[in-house]
Parts: C-alpha cells; sequence; structure tokens
C-alpha cells in the first residue's frame, strides 16, 4: 500500500516530456511500444497513417501500447512490394502483393529486438488505396505476430534486467544533483514484470521522492515567508498562503508551514476586524455629516471654515521646525 502511495505521488511530480500529452499514471510499471513509420517510408500519407494505426492495434491488444512517458521501445514496419498488377476496368484498379516486416527496437541505441514478416495483398483504384487494402488485411492475432511481440517483451525484459545497475547508478548521480524529478523518471520507466530491478527501483524512489519534498516544501517555506515578511497584508497573504498549500503534508517542514500559515490568518483576520471597525466609524461619521447638512448654511459655513483651519494647523505641526527660517532665506525684495 505504501508502494502505491509513493507511486501515485512521484508520477505527478515528473516533468512534462510533451508538450501536447501529458503521461498518465498507468504510462509507467508496464512495457510500451510507441508506433512508429519513418519519414523516410516511401508511401502516400494516407497509408502511413493506416500503417501507423495498425501498428498501435497490434502493441494494444496485447497490453502494450504506447506511452510518451517512455518513448524509448518502438514498434516500426517496413513495405516492400513483391508484385504489381494492373487489372482492366472499369474502373482499372491495382493490385499489389507486398511483405510487411514489423520490428520492436530501442529506438536510442538502434538495437532490433525482433522481427517477423507477414504476407499480405491489396487492391484499389489506385497505389494509396491498394496499400491501405493490404494493411487492413493484417489480423492483429495473427501468431507470428504474438510470437513476435513475445519475443521483442523478452528482450526489452532482458534489457531492464542488465541494465539495472546502470539505471540505478544514473538515478543515484541525478540526486546528486538535486534532480530528483529525472532521478525518479528515470527510474520509474522500469516495468514491474522485471521483478527484482523494480522492486530495487521502488525502494530508491521512495527515498528520493522524500528527498525532493523535502527540498520543494523548504524552497517553498522560504519564498512564502519571505513574501509575508515584506508584505504582511492581504495580498501578500494571498501569495504566501498559495505557496504554502502546495507543500507536501509529509514534508519535514510541514509543521513550520503550518504555524506560518496560522500566523497569517490571524494577522489577516485581525486587520479585517480592524478594517470593519474603521468602516463603522466612517458610516457613523457619514450620517453626522449628512445630519450636519440639514443645518442652516450659515452654520454650515462656519464648521467649513474651521476645518480648513484644522487641516492648516495639523500641516504645521506636522513640519520641521527650521520651515519658517528656510522660506525666508528665499524671499528677495525689490
Amino acid at each position: 500500500m505504501k508502494n502505491t502511495y509513493l507511486i501515485i505521488f512521484f508520477c505527478l511530480l515528473l516533468v512534462d516530456l510533451n508538450a501536447q500529452e501529458v503521461p498518465k499514471l498507468d504510462d509507467f510499471g508496464r512495457i510500451a511500444l510507441n508506433p512508429y513509420v519513418s519519414e523516410q517510408a516511401k508511401l502516400p500519407a494516407e497509408a502511413k497513417e493506416q500503417l501507423e494505426i495498425k501498428l498501435k492495434q497490434i502493441a494494444s491488444n496485447y497490453g502494450m501500447a504506447g506511452s510518451v512517458a517512455n518513448p524509448r521501445f518502438i514498434i516500426t514496419a517496413n513495405i516492400s512490394i513483391t508484385t504489381k498488377d494492373i487489372i482492366s476496368g472499369p474502373p482499372q484498379q491495382i493490385a499489389q502483393n507486398m511483405d510487411i516486416t514489423f520490428f520492436i527496437g530501442d529506438a536510442i541505441e538502434n538495437k532490433i529486438f525482433s522481427n517477423t514478416v507477414i504476407s499480405t495483398s491489396g487492391v484499389g483504384t489506385n497505389e494509396n488505396k491498394a496499400f491501405i487494402d493490404a494493411i487492413k488485411q493484417i489480423s492483429t492475432k495473427n501468431k507470428k505476430i504474438e510470437t513476435f511481440l513475445e519475443e521483442g517483451k523478452t528482450e526489452i525484459i532482458s534489457y531492464y534486467s542488465t541494465q539495472c545497475d546502470f539505471i540505478n547508478k544514473k538515478a543515484e548521480s541525478l540526486k546528486q544533483q538535486e534532480k530528483y524529478s529525472e532521478a525518479i523518471y528515470t527510474l520509474a520507466q522500469v516495468p514491474n514484470v522485471c521483478k527484482d530491478c523494480y522492486l530495487q527501483c521502488i525502494q530508491e524512489m521512495s527515498i528520493i521522492y522524500e528527498l525532493k519534498i523535502n527540498a520543494d516544501g523548504n524552497t517553498r517555506l522560504n519564498e512564502a515567508n519571505a513574501i509575508w515578511s515584506a508584505n504582511p497584508n492581504n495580498k501578500g497573504a494571498q501569495k504566501a498562503t498559495d505557496l504554502i498549500m502546495r507543500i507536501n503534508p509529509q514534508a519535514t517542514c510541514y509543521t513550520q508551514a503550518t504555524k506560518l500559515l496560522k500566523a497569517i490568518n490571524k494577522k489577516v483576520i485581525a486587520d479585517e476586524k480592524e478594517r470593519l471597525r474603521k468602516e463603522e466609524e466612517y458610516n457613523k461619521r457619514q450620517q453626522e455629516i449628512n445630519a450636519q447638512n440639514a443645518k442652516q448654511q450659515s452654520e454650515i459655513e462656519k464648521q467649513r471654515i474651521n476645518a480648513y483651519r484644522q487641516i492648516a494647523v495639523e500641516y504645521v505641526q506636522n513640519q520641521p521646525k527650521v520651515v519658517y527660517r528656510n522660506v525666508y532665506r528665499n524671499i528677495y525684495w525689490y
């Protein structure tokens, strides 16, 4: 249960690998084959699209659908025409026999893990339609394809088994550089069918996860403290609170974060009480002014004069004592 809990959290913290797609939780812990059709394949655009769809169907049918989280392993295909005939019409049609060679491999190290050849044929009013018809004829449940996928899967498991030490060392190096998300991502790609390596990676991920949430928590807490110290008001409270709410409850600084949050709330509440008090005083004063406006005009004028004088008195009281001397020095008699 604890491991499952940690997996959910670290997957949420992974870097975005693709601007258009975001990895899902179930993209990790399994073997995934990403369909790929080379741009150099001499196929019409629609036929390329149909071939990619077929590759997706094959991978998905065997529980190995592609994942943007781990683009390393691919399933791809190459088509070679064996015969091509023109069938007189109307309408005139093209009949093509072809061999489609399927490959599973490591796109990073450029290694082929398994391959198989499926012969098929298609008919259409043009080459594009003939290609599409031939590709559609291939069954995803073909025994040769099933064997081909099992061989590829075995080789991928072997890759992780032999590379486990290297994967852990790479993650350790990233951890030392405080690149915690990248380190977790590196370990998370190991599928659970590679039992020994998978368990090692899970254990290491829990350690790195703790380091990450503590580092992130300390950063956010320090930033929240700085913001609140510089702006102990509603605006500062909002920004600081937003940062505190993003601190993981399991972080070691969470107790400090909670104390800061309570202090902020206490101050904001106190300020709110003061605001309400001032607002009440203002409203009371406005009522008094409205009542005074109902008096005779002469009385109002007297009050205004007194108000002007009071303002003048307050201004003088707030000025330095040398102000008059300084002003006199700037007067010139003619």
